[in-house]
């Protein structure tokens, strides 16, 4: 029996639609859950589903594999969108449900598109029929459930992430709706240069949806400009752009064609993407050279105290497709090695920042982003904790394990007290400003070592005499 689902009308959909895979077999990505032995295939396949929430960014593939679910199960199954449907809908659906239990004994399963987008009230409504089995959901969110859905109904489902696609996986989608004849553009024998379909690829940051509609609207700049624009070659079994060889030659199609002649195929390139992205390439290869230049000139312009480079490198890795948490993990290891001491309050706004982010999320999120690396970059510096560290380090590889003076081990039992384990420890606290004259920490053959050597700025400056002070009474 027809669902909602097979009411499309597929001569007008968008190709993202037209291009929704039916099947598992054909989804792209998610292989921790989908595949032979995975568990959400497994249910799938025993029609033994649990009540479960897709979590994960758009164009992941949650309402797809929700459609999917709907073309295999036997219970009997309803759609929702939260955006446009509020408890009046619900009801009608348990009423539904109620008398398929009653007289078919028929399961029910509902699919509450954005989920989240319910308030409490909506979602309690909800709840005492996900109780009692009237109806087991199915919920989809790009947010994260443990603050958008109640905990009573997110105690009562399995939580399953759904992950951005990755870069291989958004060209396998790519390329096959370059192939596809029934429901793609095979037809039009267009092809795509490598840097077109990488530049797309990273665009489209794990959304398969954002890929399929640039792809869309690249292909339509084609058809409609072809005359003037992209480079005419013959058709390939390869639809990234690489010319038909007869004979050990290239051929290169030239002259007038015409666009109904589905026999000459057309190159969409650099440019046909730009234009349908209304954005420029921008030379930065998440994983090459470029990469490790400009977080590297990112770093260092913080470090160098230059507010305006940073930010400009910042926008640089963000406007080029960089994750952002990358960004924000690197300036909380700036704001301990480089800031340190000098101040205390950075590592708390760097932390701040990547939570921030984490909360608010793209578009916005470069927000903060600015703030911390316009911050860090202003603050007072000192590496003195990093170099103090290193220079422990040094040391243990040097000499090894030395053992730690005794009046300052552990000693919880009788055996310990009677080996002088804790023997003549003094409690810090009981002394003037805290803080015991002559008293000795390190083992004995490091004694008299200095590793950590606060700078004169910001507050090290006073944590720095305050040292002094006290390293120079235990010297006397």
């Amino acid at each position: 029996m027809a669902t909602l689902f097979d009411q499309i009308a597929r001569t007008h959909a968008p190709l993202a639609e037209r291009m929704r895979p039916k099947i598992l077999e054909d989804v792209v990505g998610q292989t921790h859950l989908i595949g032979k032995g995975k568990p959400l295939t497994s249910l799938i396949e025993a029609d033994t589903l649990p009540s479960i929430i897709f979590w994960g960014p758009p164009g992941t593939g949650k309402t797809t594999l929700a459609r999917i679910i709907a073309h295999h199960t036997k219970a009997k199954f309803f759609q929702l969108s939260a955006v446009l449907s509020g408890v009046k809908e619900l009801r009608d659906i348990i009423e539904e449900a109620n008398t398929a239990r009653k007289f078919n004994g028929q399961r029910s399963l509902l699919f509450i598109d954005e989920i989240h987008r319910w308030n409490k009230a909506q979602q309690d409504a909800l709840l005492p029929h996900v109780e009692d089995g009237t109806i087991t959901i199915i919920g989809s969110t790009t947010e994260n459930p443990s603050f958008e859905v109640i905990g009573a109904l997110l105690s009562r489902t399995k939580v399953y992430v759904i992950e951005p696609l990755s870069h291989g996986d958004l060209k396998k989608v790519v390329l096959k709706a370059l192939q596809d004849e029934e429901k793609g553009l095979g037809k039009f024998h267009l092809t795509m240069n490598d840097d077109a379909l990488n530049f797309l690829c990273a665009s489209a940051d794990g959304d398969a949806r954002r890929a399929l509609n640039t792809l869309e609207i690249a292909a339509d700049l084609v058809k409609t400009h072809f005359k003037t624009d992209g480079v005419r070659v013959a058709p390939t079994s390869d639809p990234r752009g690489a010319p038909r060889q007869r004979g050990g030659e290239t051929t290169e199609v030239t002259g007038p064609v015409s666009a109904d002649r589905f026999e000459i195929g057309f190159c969409i390139n650099l440019n046909h993407v730009e234009a349908a992205l209304q954005k420029k390439s921008l030379f930065y290869d998440k994983k090459g050279e470029e990469h490790y230049n400009v977080i590297s000139a990112f770093i260092k312009s913080m470090r160098g105290s230059d507010p305006d480079a940073a930010i400009y490198y910042l926008a640089r890795m963000l406007e080029a497709g960089e994750e952002p948490l990358f960004c924000a993990r690197r300036m909380v290891i700036f704001a301990s090695e480089d800031i340190g001491n000098a101040d205390s309050q950075a590592v708390q706004v760097a932390i701040s920042c990547m939570q921030a982010f984490d909360f608010v999320g793209m578009p916005e999120g470069w927000i903060p982003l600015a703030q911390c690396a316009t911050y860090l970059a202003s603050a007072p510096k000192s590496n003195a904790s990093y170099m103090a560290y290193k220079k422990a380090k040094t040391d243990i590889e040097k000499h090894g394990v030395l053992q730690t003076p005794k009046h300052i081990r552990n000693a919880p039992t009788k055996l310990m007290k009677e080996l002088d384990y804790g023997k003549n420890y003094k409690y810090a606290h009981d002394y003037e400003e805290n803080f015991v004259i002559g008293e000795k920490y390190l083992p004995e053959k490091l004694q008299g070592t200095i590793y950590y050597e606060p700078t004169e700025n910001g507050e090290e400056k006073e944590i720095s005499e305050r040292l002094k002070k006290w390293r120079t009474s235990s010297k006397k």
